[in-house]
């Protein structure tokens, strides 16, 4: 019996791939790149499936993969497969969520006590050989205690950023399309507001939504203008959920103080004007750089995928509707 073939996009572990090897022929692009799309075509053209790191899957590639039967995302988002041509073929696009869930909550708070604290800013200031001596005016950031974290989308990520807020006696509220159980609010000690209230009253917005139809845009001028001047900002989610340019402008005109930012609207390249900022702290798209994380979200993705071409339904199925059995 001929094996299946599997293509990797971008080179995972070895244990990864030794464990898809047992059961499918894999090829794998061997450098940590975006392929370009001629070469991702020729890569997939007969293949039945695909595990996908950070690599667009558009319906133009689905139509040049007849054979293709299931993309697993090393990924909890998904947005960058055209999920609806996937489906039409009833291909199966699976995703490794959970596993995401303590790594990125990590990283959105640092970030948020990175931009409250001037961290970044006081470490180039040492390093670039400024500091002479002590100053009772010097690097004044902004108090975690007391203050009020709202959280936009209420999901595993965004009720873990919760329970780190609670360990620094914040107030916490939220606003999301689908809210936990009044028991979990209060353990949480988490409030529901509705969405202008959360603008208003947050001193630090944390952003954990999805990237869809209806968030494209989520936050632009309009919801950044409600917010206080003394307010900062924080996307951990995906770049295109916050209008670039309004936030630039917010920024720039002080309508916030300041944003910790993961994600960008057109990754890899950045709004110039950000990086002239030392009210801003970003860092590459590294939500989930944990090694326990990544190696995690590849045994799921590896289990995801083999399942799919044993004829199971993968334990993570994103599109249920491609699933004929």
């Amino acid at each position: 019996m001929s094996l299946n073939k599997v293509f990797i996009t971008r080179p995972l572990p070895r244990e990864i791939i030794d464990r898809i090897s047992t059961k499918c022929q894999v090829t794998m692009n061997p450098q940590d790149v975006r392929l370009p799309f001629a070469q991702l075509v020729d890569a997939c053209r007969e293949v039945e499936g695909i595990v996908n790191s950070s690599t667009p899957i558009s319906a133009d590639l689905v139509a040049q993969a007849p054979h293709l039967r299931v993309i697993s995302a090393v990924a909890v988002g998904y947005d960058n497969i055209d999920l609806e041509a996937c489906t039409r073929r009833r291909i199966l696009v699976t995703n490794t969520p959970g596993v995401v869930t303590e790594a990125t909550a990590d990283l959105s708070f640092g970030l948020l006590m990175a931009v409250a604290r001037r961290l970044v800013e006081a470490d180039r200031y040492v390093r670039e050989g400024h500091w002479s001596q002590w100053e009772f005016s010097g690097m004044w950031g902004t108090d975690l205690a007391g203050k009020t974290l709202g959280v936009y989308g209420f999901g595993r990520i965004g009720q873990a950023v919760a329970r780190r807020a609670r360990g620094f006696n914040m107030r916490i509220i939220y606003h999301s399309v689908d809210r936990p159980t009044p028991e979990r609010e209060r353990e949480l000690g988490a409030q529901y507001v509705d969405l202008n209230t959360l603008l208003r009253e947050a001193d630090f917005l944390s952003i954990h939504v999805p990237l869809a139809a209806d968030t494209h845009h989520l936050i632009g001028a309009a919801q950044l203008a409600m917010m206080k001047p003394t307010a900062f900002l924080i996307n951990t989610s995906r770049g295109k959920v916050v209008e670039e340019a309004a936030l630039v402008e917010a920024l720039q005109s002080k309508k916030i103080a300041g944003a910790g930012l993961d994600v960008f609207e057109f990754e890899p390249q950045i709004h110039p004007a950000l990086f002239r900022m030392p009210n801003v702290v970003m860092t590459p798209h590294m939500g989930t750089a944990t090694g326990e994380t990544r190696m995690a979200m590849c045994v799921m993705a590896a289990e995801n995928l083999l399942a799919a071409l044993a004829g199971q339904r993968p334990p993570n199925l994103v599109n249920p509707e491609a699933w004929g059995k």
